[in-house]
């Protein structure tokens, strides 16, 4: 393969990684708002911002996806460690900055 041929197709493949990293950062920020509009609910009805149940079911249902996408199970299980800790820390901030609006209207 000539090097011009080489040039043109890494420089294809890049965009398509290009592509591919845009769309990945689009559905992250689109999880994160669902995710947050969860962690409003959560502090209006005064549940923990953490549910070790659900966690447990998404686990078992990414590593069936990690399987039949063949990735590796590890590989996707740290990613949705880093991803699922995000949203339990967002939770947690939802949760004290309703608590902090809160409170000025039960002291008046």
């Amino acid at each position: 393969m000539k090097q011009l041929d080489v040039a043109q197709q890494l420089s294809s493949y890049r965009h398509t990684i290009d592509n591919l990293d845009a769309a990945l950062i689009d559905i992250l920020a689109k999880r994160f708002h669902c995710t947050n509009q969860i962690g409003v609910l959560k502090a209006e009805h005064n549940l923990s911002p953490v549910d070790k149940d659900r966690e447990e079911r998404q686990y078992a249902r990414i590593r069936i996806l990690a399987n039949g996408a063949k990735l590796d199970q590890n590989f996707v299980e740290n990613l949705m460690d880093f991803i699922i800790s995000e949203v339990v820390q967002r939770h947690y901030q939802i949760a004290a900055d309703y608590q902090a609006r809160q409170a000025p209207a039960s002291q008046g």
